[in-house]
């Protein structure tokens, strides 16, 4: 088997995150009078960290935002959302059944996402996936994150394995372009959040729901053996 890891992002990837940080969101920039955000709005700000979610919130008011209220924002935006990860976050249909059948193919996982690894722990813990990878790591694991290679790189090294045995599953561009920069294949899902059609994302590969992932991950590993 050329592929034996595969790494999944988390946010629009492996669960449908979106009502509890929009939640957040709108809930700790109330008092400044801002326009409720929606789905609509949602792909132009997701992937990114909560501190680009917030100025973007200001931006499409047409508000400016100085460093000491972001931070102060940031500091809020936080709390709240720990508080409140798992109001309404699910993880996407089909996807503990795909972990399962994968698993029994010999595949490991690991996650690599750009929320802070903390938050991203809290919430598999509360979604009780935790042990389901062999690494987790967060946009603030390292000084660096997606779609910097190294981050896909020291998520695989983590859990044992070089990067060349991974396949990246993603919802954005910030997944897929760091597959491609780390030189390695991907599979984009079509029910996450991103801007840019998926269609023009440049994976390898697209599913539009996890009972197609498992053929897809031993199509990639076949066209390799």
């Amino acid at each position: 088997m050329k592929y034996e890891l595969i790494i999944f992002d988390l946010d629009g990837t492996l669960a449908h995150t979106a009502p509890d940080l929009l939640g957040t969101l709108n809930r700790i920039t109330k008092s400044y009078n801002l326009t409720k955000l929606g789905m609509a709005e949602f792909g132009q700000i997701i992937g990114h960290g909560a501190k680009a979610m917030i100025e973007r919130s200001f931006a499409v008011n047409g508000k400016t935002l100085d460093e000491d209220t972001a931070e102060e924002l940031l500091k809020a935006f936080l709390e709240d959302y720990a508080a409140n990860i798992a109001n309404e976050t699910h993880l996407f249909d089909g996807v503990l059944e795909a972990m399962d059948t994968l698993e029994t193919k010999g595949y490991k996982f690991a996650l690599c996402t750009n929320k802070t690894e903390s938050m991203a722990r809290l919430l598999l813990e509360e979604l009780n996936v935790t042990q389901r990878f062999l690494s987790i790591t967060g946009g603030d694991t390292f000084d660096f994150k997606k779609p910097d290679k190294r981050h896909l790189e020291e998520t695989a090294k983590l859990a044992g394995f070089p990067i060349e045995k991974a396949i990246m599953i993603g919802d954005s561009a910030t997944d897929i372009n760091a597959a491609k920069n780390a030189d390695i294949p991907s599979i984009a899902v079509t029910f996450g959040y991103t801007e840019i059609p998926v269609e023009q994302l440049g994976a390898n590969l697209i599913i539009n729901d996890f009972s197609q992932l498992p053929p897809a991950i031993e199509s990639l590993s076949q066209q390799k053996t």
